[in-house]
């Protein structure tokens, strides 16, 4: 048995982390943004709903809950510095997407803009937002998908907190052991 030690609970996030971070662009009246995120998780396959803790504070908190759109955009590795970078400043004073030399693409099912160099781009509508004036969680639902072929398991970020990320490992394929309605769709 592994002997384990107390924690602080406001650091368990560090475990916790529900996937990997995320570049959330939006476009409300005539102006963009990028946000980055971590705090997402998928809840259902079809349609297919992605929740979102988007603070208040955030400029792009007001944009997203007025256009009732955004794009969450999948960076790599390669962009870790970028995702730190646009963390640290906000878009109410500066363009995200020339600060960091970032190319907006035209969505076809939203206004928000794509990140053309992210790997993969997910056009959300809000989906459901009876959540997000006590908890700022915002329910998307995603309308159209845009994903790069290769690598088809790209490295992501994944941030532990304390300014620390991990990168996606190594794929471990266990489609065998599962039974195949258990895959999902």
């Amino acid at each position: 048995m592994i002997a384990k030690r107390d924690f602080p609970v406001y650091k368990v996030r560090r475990y916790l982390e529900p996937g990997p971070i995320v570049l959330v662009s939006s476009r409300w009246r005539g102006k963009t943004n990028i946000m980055t995120m971590g705090w997402h998780t998928v809840m259902e396959f079809a349609p297919s709903l992605i929740g979102c803790v988007i603070a208040s504070g955030n400029h792009s908190f007001h944009m997203i809950r007025e256009s009732g759109e955004c794009v969450i955009n999948l960076p790599t590795t390669e962009l870790v510095d970028v995702v730190v970078g646009i963390g640290n400043c906000s878009g109410a004073r500066i363009d995200k997407f020339a600060k960091f030399g970032l190319t907006a693409d035209a969505a076809s099912e939203v206004k928000a803009p794509l990140i053309r160099e992210c790997h993969a781009s997910f056009e959300c509508r809000l989906h459901d937002d009876a959540l997000v004036g006590k908890y700022n969680f915002f329910i998307f639902e995603v309308v159209k998908a845009h994903v790069a072929p290769e690598p088809s398991h790209p490295e992501t970020l994944h941030y532990t907190g304390d300014g620390v990320f991990v990168v996606s490992g190594d794929v471990v394929d266990k489609r065998a052991l599962f039974r195949p309605e258990m895959l999902g769709p």
